[in-house]
């Protein structure tokens, strides 16, 4: 019945000759019975590839770990290339730095090679007072005291013009305080007048007196270098304070993504209209509590500094003190909310279709119950990919050698010249510049293995988007297998395998590593690309060409859509793949026919399913991050000797949210995947089959009545319901006759 009038429709179209074959409707086969258990190795070329590049990646991870050192990120390095403070060396009990003089971090040069052209060196306490050279020269006690800010070798018989000359100790200290790690002027405002340690002048060792704003230039300076790692570190330790609180809205949010998937299984429609319903009552107080901080704001002093005039801020805690931030939120949230309802009142019907294919898929899921624990094993195998790429990064970044250069006070022909510090005081260049030094400026290395550092970054960012797909979609066609199972076991669960997830998982490793390997490997080119556009955009910001911007703009945006119709295409391929064990193109050339010859069913049924777990995953997310809001924020009393006292409440709200995005997201794409398999599978069983008893469809009254009524609501139908009664009685009158 449906499938001679499908036949109709399709030889009525004219297709390329090598297409002919994908853009056929499927055959009546009397031997299949499902997911083809005798299949060969598929795409085996991919499949060699990939597992080169596996151990390519491999040997890059063994080489950075090799060639790496995470402590030059974690601790500050001294003028010798030391790390200070680091455990089990003779520097373990001193972990500040302390500059010898901090106005040298005002030239800049520092801004260009990111060091001080000072001598630095690692400190048990900063400075707690003003005292210069000459000074505390005459009393030993104050000698005793300066000496822990001098370079070993200083004896009480030496002169000062002696210890000034050799750049042993610095001519003055200033009372300091340690801010990440390093020795900065305790600088303070007394009256409007910038103070440092209660004084607004101070000795500069020299007898000449100098104005504490002349530090201020160094400070700064110094503090734009470590401005990043200061936001990275204040970040960590937020991270260290509160891990375990957010290890725990992440359970809840996996136990309540499970608790959701476990009540659709048995109260699907009631719980989509609560879902529906939730959403927008979570949205709608999202609206509410906005509005109440905007007008709490109202005439707060600072409050109607616009987001423009503000600018970036490293504390980002600084937005939600002024109103245009609440307003922005509440105006985002709103329009999100009208568009959900707008979508919902626009979708009624097909929101009453879509439910009956999620109650159907909750059967499904109801014999195949391991699938909800396979997005366990999903996570845990992108866990070990992010773990891998993350660490392997690190070691990269810090496999650089130390790099020093010469630093002076005077005119000098090698200022700024690579030297080594070891023989540099026997040098013709500081026999040249007597007042110059050998410090330390950077990590760099002109070998081979740091010229093709770059690209050996490169090569990790793009195997850990191969594997990441690679892991999505190993999840996918093991699912798709399991389900297709499912549906083409004319007794379920008689017909069915006693553990469809293994045996679709084994069938997918063992069969289609290359096919898998293909489809990740064309989705990761195209997001390395769009990583690269994102890249020049960061770096041609500056820029005021409009062609290049608009072009970059044009890129980014064509790239986003072929990322996500690759996406598409490639969950359907795996789908065909899982079913007939074909090779990659053909599985994705025949998806692509499949779904074209039914294209009204996936625009209005499938995408109206797709919109209604949507929601589901935003309404877990929503529920998460307001009970994490309150939590952290300390904005609930109750709370408030609970919560960790924090730099950035926002980072463990942040991470929280997405965390939990990605966990429903987990859970939810079983349904996804469950409803896309057996929606495929509907479409080939109603093209092989023509519901008689010689071709009995396998889908379940339910789900033929949810479908065909779909199809029975559309305007065309209607005559081609018409074809298919006169098929019907043709065929009857056909075997009248062969009786007779």
């Amino acid at each position: 019945m449906e499938g001679d009038r499908r036949s109709r429709w399709t030889h009525s179209k004219t297709y390329p000759a090598q297409w002919k074959e994908g853009s056929e409707p499927r055959k009546y086969d009397a031997a299949f019975k499902g997911p083809i258990q005798n299949r060969g190795c598929t795409d085996i070329v991919c499949c060699i590839l990939f597992i080169l590049a596996i151990i390519g990646y491999i040997a890059v991870g063994i080489l950075a770990w090799s060639q790496g050192d995470p402590r030059k990120v974690i601790y500050p390095t001294d003028s010798r290339g030391q790390f200070c403070g680091q455990a089990g060396t003779p520097l373990e009990n001193k972990p500040q730095l302390f500059y010898f003089n901090i106005m040298k971090c005002a030239s800049p040069m520092v801004l260009l090679e990111f060091q001080c052209p000072t001598t630095q060196m690692c400190v048990e306490k900063c400075p707690e007072k003003f005292l210069t050279l000459v000074k505390a020269y005459t009393n030993k006690k104050d000698f005793d005291y300066y000496k822990n800010f001098c370079k070993e070798g200083v004896t009480n018989t030496m002169g000062i013009p002696e210890i000034l000359k050799l750049g042993l100790c610095p001519a003055m200290l200033t009372p300091s305080k340690p801010f990440t790690r390093r020795c900065f002027p305790a600088l303070g405002q007394k009256g409007g007048v910038i103070t440092v340690g209660n004084n607004s002048h101070f000795d500069d060792g020299t007898g000449k007196m100098l104005d504490a704003k002349d530090l201020v230039a160094g400070v700064k300076n110094a503090t734009v270098v470590i401005e990043a790692r200061q936001v990275v570190m204040k970040i960590f330790e937020d991270y260290t304070q509160s891990w375990y609180w957010i290890l725990i809205g992440l359970v809840i949010a996996m136990l309540t993504s499970l608790l959701f998937i476990v009540l659709l299984r048995f109260l699907a429609g009631i719980m989509v209209w609560v879902m529906i319903v939730l959403v927008i009552l979570v949205i709608g107080y999202g609206i509410f509590h906005c509005y109440m901080e905007y007008a709490a704001l109202k005439g707060e002093p600072g409050a109607n500094v616009t987001l423009q005039d503000l600018g970036f801020q490293t504390d980002f805690s600084v937005y939600l003190q002024i109103r245009q931030t609440w307003l922005a939120f509440m105006i985002i949230l709103a329009i999100v909310d009208v568009i959900i309802i707008l979508l919902l009142i626009f979708l009624r019907k097909r929101i009453l279709i879509a439910i009956a294919l999620i109650k159907e898929a909750s059967r499904a899921i109801g014999h195949v119950m391991c699938s909800l624990l396979y997005p366990l094993f999903t996570f845990f195998l992108l866990a070990i990919v992010i773990a891998y790429w993350a660490v392997t990064a690190v070691f990269l970044s810090t496999s650089n050698e130390p790099i020093y250069k010469i630093f002076n006070e005077t005119a000098c022909e090698y200022s700024r010249n690579v030297c080594e510090p070891a023989n540099y005081s026997t040098s013709p260049m500081k026999a040249q510049c007597p007042d110059s030094q050998c410090l330390f400026a950077f990590y760099g290395g002109e070998t081979v293995y740091h010229k093709y550092l770059i690209a050996l970054q490169f090569y990790n960012v793009f195997l850990f988007f191969w594997c990441a797909n690679f892991v999505i979609a190993l999840g996918q066609m093991t699912l798709a297998g399991a389900f297709s199972s499912y549906y083409w076991a004319f007794n379920k669960p008689g017909d069915m395998p006693a553990f469809p997830v293994f045996s679709s998982l084994g069938r997918s490793l063992r069969y289609h590593t290359g096919s898998l390997a293909f489809g990740s490997l064309i989705l990761s080119i195209i997001q390395i690309i769009r990583v690269l556009l994102e890249y020049l955009d960061h770096k041609l910001k500056g820029a005021h060409n409009k062609f290049t911007k608009f072009l970059l703009c044009c890129l980014k945006c064509c790239f986003w859509c072929l990322e996500k119709c690759i996406k598409f295409l490639n969950r359907n391929a795996y789908i065909m793949v899982a079913i007939y064990g074909k090779n990659f193109c053909t599985a994705a050339r025949d998806a692509f026919f499949l779904l074209m010859r039914n294209m009204i069913r996936v625009a209005v049924l499938d995408k109206v399913t797709d919109f209604l777990l949507f929601l589901g995953k935003l309404l877990i997310v929503g529920l998460v991050g307001v009970f994490a809001f309150f939590f952290f924020s300390g904005r609930v009393k109750a709370f408030e000797n609970t919560a960790p006292n924090l730099h950035y409440y926002w980072v463990p709200i942040l991470t929280v949210v997405i965390g939990s995005y990605l966990i429903a997201n987990g859970f939810f794409s079983v349904y996804a995947m469950c409803v896309d398999t057996l929606f495929l599978c509907f479409c080939e069983d109603l093209e092989r089959n023509d519901g008689s008893a010689a071709r009995p469809y396998y889908m379940s009254s339910t789900l033929h009545e949810i479908l065909w009524k779909n199809k029975a609501e559309d305007p065309p139908s209607s005559s081609l319901q018409q074809d298919d009664e006169d098929v019907q009685s043709k065929q009857q009158q056909t075997k009248e006759e062969d009786v007779s």
